[in-house]
């Protein structure tokens, strides 16, 4: 029997479960929980958007838009950053993720964002949407982003002139979660190239 999943804003009420879940999926039990308690409350330009999966429910998926930078010749741009975004490991390879991220793209071209970026898999993400940065015009907030990691989708609002930096909000470098610091998993992903 298939499980339905429903996509849906996330309320206080889901902030225990939306831990859980991402200690599990992220395997460390504070820095990404952290992340996200944290984002949710920072002062930004943008709001945050938080959207949960649920099945039976139960909280099983979670993805977060948060406030971002760009540094751009012109003047600094308001985007966002969609970071993180996590299934539990029961109900990964069910789409879920991508499910997700098409709801996190939808809310950020509804708020009129011309940006999003993240760090993530090229394999994963280059077809949902995203490309990568750096041939785009756009500089990583980190040099431990290697090249392909750093992605970015364009949306509407997005306009040839905004290039440049990104910089990330605050809760990120508080959390350390810039940047990936296993040296294997980075030369992975570097080897994407």
């Amino acid at each position: 029997m298939s499980l339905s999943y429903v996509i849906r804003p996330e309320e206080s009420r889901d902030h225990p479960a939306v831990r859980r879940l991402h200690a599990l999926a992220f395997g460390d039990p504070e820095r990404v929980p952290g992340l996200v308690d944290a984002l949710r409350s920072a002062p930004a330009a943008l709001g945050p958007v938080s959207l949960v999966a649920t099945g039976e429910g139960e909280v099983v998926g979670h993805v977060m838009l948060s406030a971002g930078r760009l540094d751009a010749p012109e003047q600094v741009v308001d985007v966002l950053s969609l970071s993180p975004l996590g299934v539990h490991p029961e109900h990964q390879r069910r789409g879920i993720g991508t499910r997700l991220l098409a709801a996190a793209l939808r809310a950020a071209e509804d708020l009129g964002a011309p940006l999003v970026f993240l760090e993530g898999s090229p394999a994963y993400y280059r077809s949902r949407g995203f490309e990568r940065a750096a041939h785009c015009g756009f500089r990583p907030p980190s040099l431990r982003i290697p090249d392909p990691a750093f992605q970015v989708a364009r949306l509407p609002a997005y306009r040839p002139w905004m290039t440049g930096t990104y910089v990330y909000a605050e809760p990120f470098w508080a959390h350390d979660c810039v940047g990936l610091r296993d040296p294997e998993l980075f030369a992975r992903v570097a080897a994407m190239e």
